[in-house]
């Protein structure tokens, strides 16, 4: 086990992608990422990793193809508008069934908006960021102890289900300063039977494309992926209970607003407020098991957010409209007080739930 070192944490990310594997990252700089890409910058080259400042966001995701195609462990990250330039790129790694990892530290939007933090790209990541029927893994980290875990966790399914992944983290995540022990390192990976490594004339050729013209031949593929999607709806969903024992309330948050909720739980646990928390920790897939058993128990859910409310309705969907979901949020960069979410925990239990 490694030492506690502190780290923010964008180079929380890009440590923990090199003790993955990942020798292969190309990125564009924007506000509030930009460390994931200066970090890098200095160490790829010391272990014979690239690095690579792409002339935009698009030429970084289209390179991040080229190395995914060959079964290596490539990344590229970004905020809010330059994950959206990404976002056909996002599609065709989808479409050619290639792993890879995309950091996205949001920002407030929409258009360029702020450089403040925000979680307003949760419908463009959990709704398939792109054109076309797909998914990412979507991973939410709240802590700088977690940007590092989950770091090497998408890494991991991203290769087992041969799909992008996501890092959705808050811009608050990505500044934040903790205390983190960061994983064991890990050697390179060999390349996967499918990867497009050459041939040496001893098998046939491994095409790696998205681009299908036999409509029957592209829905049998569509059809294959989301088999695969419900085994990880199945298998891979995370999160976190907290106070959920005898709670009436559910909270439900991610990021930087569940950290926040967690002492508003606490003190309206010291004033009487029957109230918890479910922190999804996978956004996709969504987990929808420990919500829909918590709503026949609590009276109500709160969403706690940094946008108008997207999550909001996954909860609805989520425990099929049983019980109430209230919503609590700030936009624009602003983030709720404590404060803020205790009283609004404290109105829902004084109108019974």
């Amino acid at each position: 086990m490694q030492e506690k070192v502190l780290m923010k944490g964008n180079e929380a990310i890009a440590e923990a992608a090199i003790l993955a594997g990942c020798r292969h990252y190309f990125g564009y700089p924007i506000t509030p990422q930009t460390e994931v890409a200066a970090y890098l910058a200095k160490k790829m080259p010391k272990i014979g990793g690239t690095f690579l400042q792409a002339e935009s966001e698009i030429a970084a995701i289209n390179m991040v193809y080229g190395v995914a195609s060959t079964g290596k462990l490539a990344m590229t990250s970004s905020s809010s508008p330059g994950i959206a330039l990404k976002c056909e790129g996002i599609s065709y790694l989808a479409g050619a069934d290639l792993p890879a990892l995309i950091v996205n530290v949001q920002r407030g939007g929409p258009g360029l908006g702020g450089i403040q933090p925000s979680q307003s790209d949760y419908f463009l990541a959990t709704r398939g960021p792109g054109h076309g029927d797909f998914h990412v893994l979507v991973f939410a980290p709240a802590s700088v102890q977690e940007m590092a875990d989950l770091t090497g966790r998408a890494f991991d399914l991203a290769m087992k289900y041969r799909m992008p992944a996501m890092l959705l983290a808050d811009g608050t995540m990505g500044q934040m300063m903790e205390p983190v022990t960061l994983p064991e390192p890990r050697d390179p990976q060999a390349a996967p039977d499918w990867a497009a490594v050459g041939t040496e004339c001893k098998r046939s050729h491994h095409v790696i494309n998205s681009l299908c013209l036999d409509p029957v031949q592209l829905e049998r593929a569509n059809f294959e992926r989301f088999e695969r999607y419900a085994r990880i709806e199945e298998n891979e969903p995370m999160w976190e209970e907290f106070m959920m024992e005898d709670a009436e309330i559910c909270v439900v948050s991610t990021g930087i607003t569940a950290r926040v909720s967690r002492n508003a739980i606490v003190e309206a646990r010291r004033q009487g407020v029957k109230v918890g928390m479910i922190r999804p920790i996978t956004l996709w897939p969504f987990p929808k098991k420990p919500l829909l058993a918590a709503a026949g128990k609590v009276k109500s859910f709160l969403c706690v957010e940094l946008n108008m409310g997207q999550m909001r309705e996954d909860v609805e969907l989520a425990v099929r409209c049983q019980k109430p979901v209230e919503l609590c949020y700030r936009v624009g960069g602003m983030i709720p007080s404590p404060d803020e979410v205790l009283d609004k925990i404290k109105k829902m239990n004084e109108e019974g739930g």
